[in-house]
């Protein structure tokens, strides 16, 4: 039901079992949020496979260091249920810093840090470290 949730817990268990990539059904917010996932260093690289007929999938390669994934943790905050909105000024912070909050605001997804830079709030979707 809520394909967001479905993206994330994919790749925390393709984490967890040390999966070199995984395959997730094709959506365009999927793609912009594994776009900003690699912006920030946390997956290698991504590759949307968009087929007209079948549909498509989005590939995300996984990243680690030293045998340790670097996704250490991924959270969904804002739910189908309940939406969490948040204002530039009151974004929330995670795990002190060391982790990014991924929003979707009127200028499109993007990092906690880009939301205050560029002054705009929106639904805050995961959180990831």
């Amino acid at each position: 039901m809520d394909p967001i949730a479905d993206f994330l817990t994919r790749i925390r268990n393709a984490n967890m079992k040390r999966k070199e990539r995984v395959d997730i059904p094709f959506s365009k917010i999927k793609t912009e949020i594994a776009r900003v996932l690699k912006e920030e260093g946390y997956i290698a690289n991504y590759k949307a496979i968009h087929n007209e007929t079948k549909g498509g999938f989005v590939r995300v390669f996984l990243k680690y260091n030293d045998n340790q994934s670097v996704i250490q943790g991924l959270k969904r905050v804002s739910r189908p249920g309940k939406r969490v909105y948040s204002s530039y000024e009151n974004i929330p912070s995670v795990r002190g810093a060391f982790g990014t909050s991924i929003l979707s605001t009127s200028k499109g997804i993007m990092t906690d840090a880009k939301a205050k830079e560029e002054k705009v709030g929106g639904e805050v979707l995961c959180q990831v470290w």
